[in-house]
């Protein structure tokens, strides 16, 4: 393979295909293929050869003066930590995450520091889960039975993710070569409840523009918590809750300031999006969006916010046996206990949103930030009905973007064929660039093979199969996905040598709420290392309970995330899990 051009090249002066290849998004949808060259600046929106090209923006450009490890605001310099040892724990700056080596896919060689050239650069986002927490179809009361099923921190996913983008635009280079950074990648689950209200705000975060992160009344909240329900943290009443009691604080104007506006600067770079289950079903489990109920629930004047543990074990417990994969189950829920909801004021924003929803709001012009146009997607996606997409990271890289949702419902996910022999079809179209894979389901919870309405004599395909597609090509170095909340790298390998690494990142809502870097590097020894380091939000780790300003609300993200009843405290992983050198052979 001619694999020789590098983001190094920027060094000595701006490679102009490079920095027109990073920013060069060529949709590929089922039944239409696109030619994808490394000089191609333009998002496909028609079948090759068949008219007009839609231009897309330039990433950014890397000065010309020599290339330096940026380490700045990322896990490798400072960590979020607990201040004290007990209860309710405030958080300040601890050290930094060290670098581990792994090599079970290849030796490393002495003296590739030296060598190494970049290949390219990127930001991962994943699991933002962008809230309207006065949402009526919102599953709070499910907490009765297990506490973790609400957390206390969910108003503030706005400034939360607001945050993050301001600590990826203070990044001035790579953390281990320096490079520039191409573009950020969101791997789904960008919304929550798959609310209009949400993409709107997402789409804001994202691109730049001012956000109300309310629905309903204007003026006031409305939700569990100033319901005076002990079940939830009632952080504007002296009354004691079951929060409080663990620490939790009085905070006089919290719910006044979390539904305030917030202005977000947008992403200086290039965007692109991959869809994940809470984007494209409501609540991230319910395949159908045709209940004329549940529609008429979501937009409507009445919200359920309490009941019995054993009323909430039972849902619970079919979301997770996949019981009720359409909803019907939890329509019927919310009928019986209809004379326990509350009033709130309806607002038609809260509707749910269709993949064409999704799509056209990525399309429209007004989201375009920094760019490219669609921010991945095309008219070819919205005309074909479908949601992956190939692009150009740089000369010697390509990106596919893949659609494990599973449309027939549950939050676990799978790809149909069409989508599988596509994938195959573009790594061998392309088998002279090395390929990242993007996706929100990891392997190993791609297990959900229920048919898409859409297309029901497809058949679904799980995780194995796609590993077995990914080892089947030399090209491929990394899959990149979420969805579990926890940093996970896996090593993948077939015989014949072919091998890549599974990249899985802990979500931005979770506790330590983090994003990931990923560095691509030749090491001109027969070797190439992926690079991944953490970063966390731009919000200083140490609260002021005075400071309920847009980055104060930010940092109180952080902390109360940290503190939340039964969250997880491993969501982190090992340190080989976190900020890594991962080795492969050369195809």
């Amino acid at each position: 393979m001619s694999r020789t051009r590098s983001v190094a090249a920027f060094a000595a002066g701006v490679n102009r295909r490079t920095v027109l290849a990073a920013a060069g998004a060529v949709s590929l949808s089922a039944g239409a293929g696109y030619a994808l060259h490394p000089t191609d600046s333009q998002a496909a929106t028609t079948p090759a050869g068949a008219g007009a090209q839609t231009p897309v923006a330039h990433s950014r450009q890397a000065a010309t003066t020599p290339l330096t490890p940026f380490t700045k605001g990322t896990t490798v310099a400072s960590v979020a930590t607990p201040r004290n040892s007990s209860g309710y724990r405030r958080l300040g700056d601890g050290p930094g995450w060290q670098r581990v080596v792994r090599t079970e896919l290849a030796a490393p060689r002495s003296g590739r520091a030296a060598r190494r050239t970049a290949l390219a650069a990127f930001v991962q986002f994943t699991d933002l889960h962008l809230m309207d927490v006065q949402h009526p179809l919102r599953l709070e009361y499910l907490r009765s039975h297990d506490v973790h099923a609400w957390r206390p921190h969910e108003a503030l996913t706005v400034p939360g993710a607001v945050s993050l983008v301001e600590r990826v635009n203070a990044l001035r280079g790579a953390p281990v070569t320096g490079a520039p950074l191409h573009f950020v990648m969101t791997t789904g689950d960008n919304t929550d409840n798959n609310a209009h209200s949400e993409l709107e705000w997402f789409m804001k975060v994202m691109s730049g523009g001012r956000i109300t992160p309310n629905s309903g009344d204007p003026k006031h909240y409305e939700g569990v918590q100033n319901s005076g329900l002990p079940l939830y943290w009632q952080p504007g009443s002296g009354a004691r809750d079951h929060d409080k009691a663990l620490g939790f604080p009085y905070l006089k104007g919290f719910l006044a300031a979390a539904i305030r506006e917030v202005r977000s600067p947008g992403l200086d770079l290039p965007w692109y999006s991959t869809a994940g289950n809470h984007d494209a079903l409501p609540l991230g489990c319910y395949g159908s969006h045709g209940d004329p109920y549940l529609t008429e629930a979501a937009i409507g004047g009445r919200k359920l916010l309490s009941v019995p543990a054993a009323d909430a074990k039972k849902l619970q417990d079919a979301i997770k046996n996949a019981k009720d994969p359409r909803g019907t189950g939890y329509r019927d829920f919310l009928k019986a206990h209809a004379r326990s909801m509350r009033p709130v004021t309806p607002d038609e924003k809260r509707a749910p949103y269709t993949q064409g929803d999704y799509l056209k709001a990525h399309l429209d012009p007004a989201h375009q930030g920094a760019g490219p146009v669609g921010h991945g997607y095309s008219s070819a996606n919205l005309d074909s009905g479908t949601q992956y997409y190939a692009f150009r990271i740089s000369d010697d890289v390509i990106g596919i973007s893949l659609d494990t949702t599973g449309a027939g419902g549950h939050y676990e996910g799978s790809i149909g064929t069409a989508q599988l022999k596509w994938l195959d079809r573009t790594l061998k179209e392309h088998n002279d660039s090395y390929a990242v894979v993007f996706s929100h389901h990891t392997s190993a919870t791609m297990t959900n093979t229920r048919p898409d309405p859409a297309r029901p004599g497809e058949k679904r395909h799980g995780g194995a199969e796609v590993i077995s597609v990914l080892c089947a090509h030399t090209n491929v170095l990394a899959w990149v996905n979420g969805h579990i909340h926890k940093n996970v790298v896996t090593p993948h390998q077939a015989s014949g040598g072919r091998s890549f690494w599974e990249i899985s990142t802990a979500s931005h809502v979770d506790f330590p709420q983090l994003a990931r870097v990923i560095e691509l590097v030749d090491n001109k020894d027969g070797t190439i290392s992926v690079f991944t380091t953490l970063i966390e939000a731009a919000a200083p780790h140490r609260t002021d309970y005075a400071d309920l300003s847009q980055t104060g609300l930010a940092a109180l993200y952080r902390e109360l995330s940290y503190n939340a009843p039964g969250a997880n405290k491993a969501l982190a992983g090992h340190a080989a899990d976190r900020n890594t050198e991962l080795v492969l052979k050369k195809g």
